[in-house]
C-alpha cells in the first residue's frame, strides 16, 4: 500500500482518487467495527421490541451534526448519511435478533 496524501497536498486527480480509495477501505473497516455492536445489541437486548429506539436513534444523528460540525464538514449531508446508516443499521440488528433464535 502507498501512503497517500492529505487533500490539501494533493496536485493530481490519481493522487486525489487514491485518497478517496483509501477513505472507503478506512470507512468500511469502520462499519464492520460497527456493525459488529449492532450484533452486540441484537444478543443484548430482552425483546425485539427494543432493537428500534427512536430516542436513541434522534441522540445519535444529533452526535454526529455536532461532530460535523466541529469538523466543518456539511453537517446537514452527514446527518442525511447518518439516517440511512442507522436505519440501516436498525434493520441489520432486527435481522440479527431474529437469527439469535
Amino acid at each position: 500500500m502507498t501512503d497517500t496524501l492529505p487533500g490539501s497536498a494533493c496536485t493530481t486527480m490519481a493522487e486525489v482518487r487514491a485518497g478517496v480509495d483509501q477513505v472507503d477501505r478506512e470507512l468500511v473497516a469502520l462499519l464492520e467495527r460497527r456493525f459488529a455492536y449492532m450484533d452486540a445489541a441484537a444478543r443484548i437486548k430482552p425483546t425485539r421490541e427494543a432493537v428500534r429506539d427512536e430516542a436513541r436513534k434522534a441522540q445519535v444523528i444529533a452526535n454526529v451534526r455536532g461532530h460535523a460540525r466541529a469538523a466543518g464538514v456539511p453537517e446537514a449531508a452527514v446527518a442525511a448519511l447518518w439516517e440511512t446508516l442507522v436505519e440501516a443499521s436498525i434493520a441489520y440488528e432486527f435481522d440479527a435478533f431474529d437469527r439469535r433464535g
